[in-house]
Parts: structure tokens; sequence; C-alpha cells
């Protein structure tokens, strides 16, 4: 973790932190992270990367860590599509014609959608859970009990109570969410708290609480990404080569593989990684994460 650089830069309608390693000169890697984590998800996963010739991108999303936005005035907008226009605006800034786009949880769901819309821009996809593109008409509809059951955090981010609660407990609700997410992953205090200083951002609650009542269409987004949304609510094929991932102990809500397969229709294939891995499958599985970025690169 001490190899990468802190930087910042204006991207869009942000000034995104992030961290960088590797050759300037590099193949490029963009690293996504997911809620409730942030970029030391791929503290171990960086300096494989870098050793093996990848220049090496990790941003904080919008609400994390140093990304703030450059106007007041801007929406603390959560929507799946405007994460993903945060991810090209940053390659713009960075003048990165490609790169190999990979995540987990949000940003597994920004890399699918990268991947989707600008396949131009994305040489390879390493996604956890796969497909995870969604719409508001699919998410207004009722699920199994059991299945809502595992989205309480969803419902309970619907109420003010909700609000409230996650900005005054963010420190414990993300330590329950890692918990239930990974059974199995024995992370220390020094780790959490590494990752848990993220969600002091001035804009983390505005921004997790708008993304899930956006998913159930209890707010809306920005007109100006109306036509995006629209091209994913209907649930784009993605031909980039692409390597799904799944943990055999994610205990998180995720769909089955077989779920999505179809939706790639370039080189794929999927992963299951096995001994108690989780949700964070980077930080808890670095070694297939990285291998996985190397075989959809061809290296």
């Amino acid at each position: 973790m001490s190899e990468w650089q802190l930087r910042q830069i204006d991207a869009g309608t942000l000034d995104v932190g992030y961290a960088e390693t590797g050759p300037a000169d590099g193949s490029a890697a963009l690293l996504l992270h997911g809620w409730p984590y942030d970029i030391h998800s791929f503290a171990a996963v960086a300096p494989l990367l870098a050793a093996q010739g990848f220049r090496v991108i990790i941003p904080y999303l919008r609400g994390f860590g140093t990304t703030r936005f450059l106007s007041d005035e801007t929406p603390r907008n959560g929507q799946q599509s405007v994460v993903a226009v945060d991810a090209v605006a940053l390659m713009d800034a960075l003048q990165l014609d490609r790169a190999i786009v990979a995540g987990f949880d949000w940003g597994a769901r920004t890399a699918d959608i990268v991947a989707a819309l600008w396949p131009q821009r994305c040489a390879g996809l390493v996604s956890v859970s796969g497909y995870l593109i969604g719409n508001q008409a699919a998410g207004r509809q009722p699920l199994p009990p059991a299945a809502e059951l595992q989205w309480w955090y969803q419902f309970y981010f619907a109420t003010e109570r909700g609000r409230a609660g996650y900005d005054a407990h963010r420190r414990d609700f993300a330590k329950l969410i890692w918990q239930t997410a990974s059974p199995h992953w024995a992370f220390d205090d020094a780790t959490f708290e590494r990752s848990a200083e993220s969600f002091d951002n001035p804009d983390h609650v505005a921004i997790v609480i708008h993304n899930y009542r956006w998913r159930l269409g209890l707010v809306q987004g920005e007109p100006q990404y109306d036509e995006l949304e629209a091209r994913l609510a209907e649930a784009p094929a993605i031909s980039v080569p692409t390597i799904t991932l799944e943990g055999d102990a994610n205990g998180a809500p995720h769909p089955e593989p077989s779920a999505y397969a179809n939706k790639f229709t370039g080189t794929y294939d999927h992963r299951t990684i096995n001994g108690g891995i989780g949700h964070n499958l980077p930080q808890e599985a670095p070694d297939a994460f990285v291998a996985a970025i190397l075989d959809v690169a061809g290296h």
C-alpha cells in the first residue's frame, strides 16, 4: 500500500481523490470499490498489478474519501449511471483512452456500465458478482420474503430514521455489513478503520441514501442521465472480454452466475473463488482478483 501515491484531479463534476501506482506508460487498470468499502480493498491487488507493468488507478467514488464535488450546487446524486459517468470523466482527465475496468459491489455495477455503454474505453472487464446493471422498474417489483430480508438496509435507508441512523452510526453500520457480507473474513480493527475514515466524507450519507432510494424509485436522478438510464433499463449485453468472479461465502445479496452468463457476448469466463471468500473479494482473495485481470488482459 505504501507504494501507491494519493492524488487529486478535477474530472467532470468532481475533484477526484485516487491512488496510483505502476509505470506511467503501462496498460491502465481502473479499480472501483463498493459500499461500505474504499480504495483499500485493493491494497494488496495494486502492487501485484504494478509489478506486472500495469498503471493502476483506484479512485474514491463520489461520497468517499478525498473525492469532493466542485460545486455546492451539484445534486448529491447516487444513481447508477452517474457513477459510471464519473469513471469515464476520470479516464478523460487522466488521458486514458482505454483501461481494464474491474470492481466489486457498486464498483462492479459501475464497471459493467462502462463496458456496456462505452465499450471502446474498456479493454476488458472483471466483475465480482457478474452483471449488476439494474433499473427502477425492476427495483419496484417485490421479491420473495427471504430475498427481501437480505435487503433490510435498503428499506431502512428509505426512511428518515434510516438516514439519521446511518449518519449517526456509519462506522458501526459499515462493520455490521462487513461482517454479514464476509462472514469468514477475520479483518482486524486497524484494517476496518483504515477504510472507515473514507465514510467521514461530507457527502457520504447523501450519496449512499440517494443510491438506495433511487433503486426503489423513491427519488429521481438528474434528467441529463435519463437517456443513459433508458439504455441500461434494456439490460444491454456486454461484448468486451470479461471474467466474472464470486466468492463461495458471499453473504451479501447477489445473483447466481447462471442468471447472467448470457449477458456477456464476448470472450467470457466465470470463476467461483473457494476458501470462505466473501463479498469484498479483492481484499479477501487478491491473488484471484489479480489473476482475473491478467487473464482478461491476455497476459
